[in-house]
């Protein structure tokens, strides 16, 4: 049960947007069925308009799977916030490649993006739907709002709360922000609607309004694990933050490896959260029930129905000679598969040693000579609209599915703390590092036989173990970036750059560019480096 999209599902968010920097942008034009007024008059419906700020990760639009799309300018199946952020944090690495030619597809793989790219636009524009939409919901839940229409009691409380999680929700929009674009349009809750354009914030000044945000909700979300299940709570916005701190060299070229440990430690210290001990555990469609993740965005095949989120990524994976049903789902769509680089982390492929290795080899050539033919390739049979016990999700048609995407998660918590010690971080211990990585080790090898020494514990290790720890999770770009090798020449894979071999490619390739459009509506606006 995902009780949060449940609610979602009942209610429209109403709203008056003010998104990024022109108010007559059309791409970013949100369509809402009932009138703010109507809604913010009765507390009650707060926690429904809260439940759709959530669920703007999950679904495309108003009604699922498609038909009243929350942005237009391109195709509602593929306009999803969380198949945009997989797409364009995977397909540029060593860890994917798709197989279709939907308009300029190929290009991310080749790293050849430009600034009028339709899936950049998207992804910036669904971050922007996002920030607007919690900067909405924030002001008309402000104290002085709610003494106004007289909401006193458990219901400015409740208020209260889900006012600090939409604040979590939007730095998280902001972060994806940082991380992607740099330098972008800044709109909190105190500009009014549609009144002026955005200035553009620089990547060192959302940094630190991220930073202070997070910090400011540490005390004003619920303990660790004690909200319902798929809303923020206190080691989400910890998460969070050691994200932040773990690349903040990158975004302000001021290392933070220090605060990094310290979020982390917060985040492990809780007891909160436990390793799911059969890892293939995490991906399927009661994962739900796992102790190890911190923050999903979740999916459920009756109530969040969307061609995007997990819906794409399970079916998607499929193709081949690969047995359908055995993924709880009635078709594959014969795209996704990875590069022999992401195998090659794995000593054996096949999965009997480390069981992470979670590869379909059948009828599937290791190296790609073509990527748009699905069988070059090996496929990844990470994720499953399955139980547990084998039984498939709830939609008896198998088309939508129930696998919550494991947005933040213990293990990768632990490969920060480690990697943050490794790099020279005060606070933290060696020891506590290498267990911490040993302990990850001993899940994926069934015992200790796996295990590293201290010696062994190096920066490069780190980044090896990320890529068998977290790939497909859509944390590959930025770990690539922050250990320079995105662009660089220094570690090439099958067809980065748009050659077989590999290239290194242009230094500026670390951000997207701010879309084209953005640049004509609004002049406050400066191209990034390089586009």
């Amino acid at each position: 049960m995902k009780p949060i999209h449940k609610i979602a599902t009942l209610f429209a968010l109403t709203t008056a947007l003010t998104v990024s920097s022109c108010v007559n942008d059309l791409d970013r034009e949100p369509k809402f069925d009932v009138t703010s007024a109507s809604v913010y008059a009765d507390p009650a419906n707060y926690k429904a308009v809260l439940a759709k700020l959530y669920a703007v990760m999950s679904v495309s639009g108003q009604q699922g799977p498609s038909g009243k799309p929350d942005i237009s300018g391109i195709d509602e199946g593929t306009s999803n916030y969380m198949r945009l952020l997989w797409k364009l944090q995977e397909l540029p690495t060593d860890e994917a490649v798709i197989g279709w030619n939907d308009q300029t597809i190929q290009d991310f793989h080749a790293m050849r993006w430009t600034s009028s790219d339709g899936f950049v636009t998207a992804m910036y524009n669904r971050i922007f739907y996002l920030v607007a939409a919690c900067n909405e919901f924030i002001r008309e839940t402000g104290d002085d709002r709610l003494a106004t229409r007289n909401i006193t009691g458990d219901a400015a409380t409740n208020a209260r709360t889900y006012r600090a999680e939409a604040r979590f929700l939007r730095a998280l929009a902001y972060y994806h922000a940082i991380d992607m674009f740099g330098n972008v349009p800044f709109v909190t809750e105190a500009d009014a609607p549609g009144s002026f354009l955005p200035r553009q914030a620089t990547r060192q000044e959302l940094f630190n309004y991220v930073e202070s945000e997070l910090k400011a909700l540490e005390t004003e979300l619920s303990a660790p694990r004690q909200a319902e299940y798929g809303r923020a709570d206190q080691a989400a916005v910890w998460t969070l933050l050691a994200k932040l701190y773990l690349n903040a060299q990158v975004y302000t070229g001021t290392a933070r490896w220090n605060d990094v440990i310290t979020y982390t430690s917060k985040v492990i210290g809780a007891n909160a959260y436990t390793l799911e001990s059969t890892y293939g555990n995490l991906f399927l469609a009661d994962n739900n029930t796992s102790r190890e993740t911190i923050l999903p965005v979740t999916f459920d095949g009756l109530n969040t129905k969307t061609y995007g989120g997990m819906t794409f990524l399970i079916h998607a994976s499929i193709g081949g000679s690969m047995p359908v049903r055995e993924f709880g789902v009635n078709s594959g769509w014969a795209g996704l598969r990875t590069t022999s680089a992401l195998v090659g982390q794995f000593t054996d492929p096949s999965g009997r040693t480390d069981k992470r290795a979670m590869f379909y080899s059948q009828g599937q050539t290791l190296e790609i000579a073509d990527i748009t033919r699905f069988t070059d390739g090996y496929a990844v049979t990470k994720y499953k609209n399955v139980t547990r016990a084998g039984q498939a999700g709830k939609d008896p048609a198998g088309d939508f599915v129930d696998t919550d995407f494991p947005l933040f998660r213990l293990a990768d918590v632990y490969l920060m703390y480690a990697e943050a010690v490794v790099r020279g971080g005060t606070g933290g211990s060696a020891a506590n590092a290498l267990n911490y990585v040993n302990l990850l080790r001993q899940r994926a090898y069934g015992g200790t036989t796996g295990n590293i020494i201290t010696a062994q514990l190096t920066t490069d290790f780190i980044l090896a173990e990320r890529a068998r720890e977290l790939y497909w999770e859509g944390t590959r770009r930025t770990d690539l970036i922050r250990f320079n090798r995105f662009t660089e020449g220094t570690y090439l894979w099958p067809w980065k750059g748009g050659i077989a071999p590999g290239r290194a490619v242009e230094a500026f390739r670390t951000l997207y560019p701010i879309p084209a459009t953005d640049l004509v509506a609004n002049p406050n606006l400066k191209q990034n480096t390089g586009y």
